[in-house]
C-alpha cells in the first residue's frame, strides 16, 4: 500500500510540475512561452511576425522578425498599432512597434494538427487591435481549432501613398502597408503554426468590416494566393478603390518631402490621420470615406470588382454575410429606418451579395447569412458589428454597440455559431450533425441562412433594393 501511495504522490508531483512549467513553442525567430488557462486553452501572445516598422522601416513593407535569444515571454499582448482611442479600451499602449501575433491553442499543441482560424480585425482602417476582449479566441479554440489574431498598421502608418515612397519601392508602389502586414502575418502562420498545433494547409481567414474588406481584397491579390484555403467575410464593403496616382496626390498634401515625414513623431502624424487619404470628386453611395487599400499595381493589381467579375480571384470556400440593419451604426441619431436601411444596403449588403454571386460562380462551397438577433431579443434589429460577440462567444465582454446582459437564447445562438464557424474551418462546409441546414449559395435565388431567434433558410434578402443599386448586374 505504501509503495502504491508513494507512486501516486510522485505522479501528482510530476503533474503539478508540468502544470507549473509554462508551455513553450519554437518559432523561426526564437522560442516563446505561453500561458495555460483554466478553461483548457493555452495562449501565446505578442509574438513578433515582422521587424518593428520604425525609423527607416516606417512606410516600408514588413521585414522578417528580429531573432531573439532564450525564451521570449508570451504572456501579454503586444502594443496596439498607432491610433486614436477606438471605442473599446484594450489596456495596451500604442506604438509603431506593433506587428505581433497571438495564438489560442490546446494543451496538447505539441502533438496536434488542427485547422487554423486567422482573424483580421475591423476598425475602418484607422483603428483596431487583436487584444480586444471581444476577439478572445478561447471558445473557438475549444471546438478543436487553433485561433490566431494579429495587429496590422492602420491609418496614415498603414495606408499613406506618396510619390517618393513609390520611387524608392522596387515594385514602384506605395500605400498598402497594412495589407502587406496582413500578408506577412499569413506567411508567418504558414511557416510557424505547426509548432502551435495548427495545420498550415488548412487556414481559414475570417474578419469583419475593414477586416472583411481586407479578405475580399486579398482574394483578388496574387500575393495572397495559397496563404489561406477558406474565408469568412462578415459585413464587407467592396467599392471602387482609389488609384495610386490619386493616393499619391493626397499624400503630398501632408508633406511633399518624405524625409520630413519620416522625421515626424508618431503623435504628429496622427494629427493627419483624417486627411491623408484620397476623396473622389465623383463619390458614389457605398464608396469609402476613410483610409482603405488602393489599386497600387502590386498588392492590388486592379479593381477587386474587376477581378471578381473576370473570375481571376482566389475562389476559396467562402461564407459571407451581413447584419439585418447594417446602416444604423453610421446613419446617426434621428435617421429614419428607411435611411438607415438605404445606407446599409449601399455600403455593405450590395457588396456582400456581389461577393457571394461572384465567388459562387467558381466555388460551389459558398454560403451566405443574415444575422437578425439583438442581444436579449431587443426590438431594434442588429447593426454593424453586433454578430461578433455571438461568433466569439464574448457576449459578456465590452462591444462596439451597448447592449443589455445576454439571455439564455443569446448563449444558445452563440454556441451554434461557434460550431458553424469551426465546422467550416474544419471541413469547408458549415453544415453538420445537430446544426441547421445551411443552403449553398445560388446566384439565381440568393439563398441565405438567417442567424437569429430562429434559424431558418431564406432567399433574396432585400432583392429589390439591391437590384436598384447593382453596379454590376449579372
Amino acid at each position: 500500500m505504501t509503495s502504491r501511495y508513494l507512486g501516486l504522490l510522485a505522479l501528482l508531483v510530476l503533474s503539478l510540475r508540468a502544470w507549473a512549467d509554462p508551455p513553450v513553442a519554437q518559432t523561426t525567430a526564437g522560442a516563446v512561452s505561453g500561458t495555460s488557462a483554466r478553461e483548457g486553452i493555452v495562449t501565446f501572445k505578442g509574438i513578433p511576425f515582422a521587424a518593428p516598422p520604425i525609423g527607416p522601416l516606417r512606410w516600408r513593407p514588413p521585414q522578417p522578425p528580429i531573432p531573439w535569444q532564450g525564451i521570449r515571454d508570451g504572456s501579454h499582448f503586444g502594443d496596439d498599432c498607432m491610433q486614436r482611442p477606438y471605442v473599446i479600451a484594450t489596456g495596451q499602449k500604442t506604438s509603431e512597434d506593433c506587428l505581433t501575433v497571438s495564438v489560442w491553442t490546446s494543451p496538447d499543441y505539441a502533438k496536434a494538427h488542427r485547422p487554423v482560424m486567422v482573424y483580421i480585425y475591423g476598425g475602418a482602417f484607422i483603428g483596431g487591435s487583436a487584444a480586444y476582449p471581444l476577439y478572445d479566441g478561447g471558445k473557438l479554440a475549444r471546438e478543436g481549432v487553433v485561433v490566431v489574431g494579429f495587429n496590422y498598421r492602420v491609418g496614415i502608418f498603414g495606408f499613406l501613398a506618396h510619390p517618393q515612397l513609390t520611387a524608392e519601392s522596387p515594385e514602384h508602389a506605395s500605400g498598402n502597408y497594412g495589407l502587406l502586414d496582413q500578408i506577412a502575418a499569413l506567411k508567418w502562420v504558414k511557416t510557424n503554426i505547426a509548432a502551435f498545433g495548427g495545420d498550415p494547409g488548412r487556414v481559414t481567414v475570417f474578419g469583419e468590416s475593414a477586416g472583411a474588406v481586407s479578405i475580399a481584397v486579398l482574394m483578388s491579390s496574387p500575393l495572397a494566393k495559397d496563404l489561406f484555403q477558406q474565408a469568412i467575410i462578415q459585413s464587407p464593403t467592396l467599392p471602387r478603390l482609389a488609384s495610386l496616382r490619386d493616393a499619391e496626390k493626397s499624400g503630398v498634401t501632408v508633406d511633399a518631402h518624405l524625409a520630413e515625414l519620416r522625421k515626424r513623431s508618431a503623435e504628429q502624424l496622427l494629427e493627419k490621420n483624417d486627411s491623408f487619404f484620397p476623396r473622389s470628386a465623383d463619390r458614389r453611395a457605398g464608396d469609402l470615406a476613410f483610409p482603405a487599400p488602393i489599386v497600387d499595381g502590386y498588392v492590388v493589381p486592379e479593381q477587386p470588382r474587376t477581378v471578381y467579375k473576370s473570375g481571376k480571384l482566389n475562389a476559396v470556400p467562402t461564407i459571407v454575410g451581413v447584419n439585418q440593419d447594417e446602416g444604423r451604426m453610421f446613419a446617426g441619431e434621428g435617421a429614419t429606418a428607411a435611411a438607415s436601411a438605404a445606407l446599409g444596403d449601399a455600403t455593405f449588403v450590395e457588396s456582400a451579395r456581389f461577393i457571394a454571386r461572384s465567388v459562387s460562380q467558381r466555388q460551389p462551397r459558398t454560403f451566405a447569412y443574415v444575422f437578425t438577433r439583438s442581444v436579449s431579443g431587443g426590438p431594434v434589429p442588429p447593426t454593424h458589428s453586433e454578430e461578433m460577440a455571438f461568433m466569439f462567444g464574448s457576449l459578456d465582454k465590452p462591444s462596439f454597440i451597448k447592449h443589455p446582459p445576454p439571455d439564455a437564447q443569446d448563449w444558445q445562438l452563440s454556441t451554434t455559431m461557434i460550431r458553424q464557424w469551426t465546422r467550416f474551418a474544419t471541413t469547408g462546409d458549415p453544415n453538420g450533425a445537430g446544426l441547421p441546414l445551411w443552403p449553398r449559395y445560388d446566384a439565381a435565388t440568393d439563398p441565405y441562412l438567417e442567424l437569429g431567434t430562429t434559424l431558418k433558410a431564406g432567399t433574396a434578402f432585400r432583392k429589390a433594393q439591391l437590384d436598384a443599386l447593382d453596379h454590376d448586374p449579372h
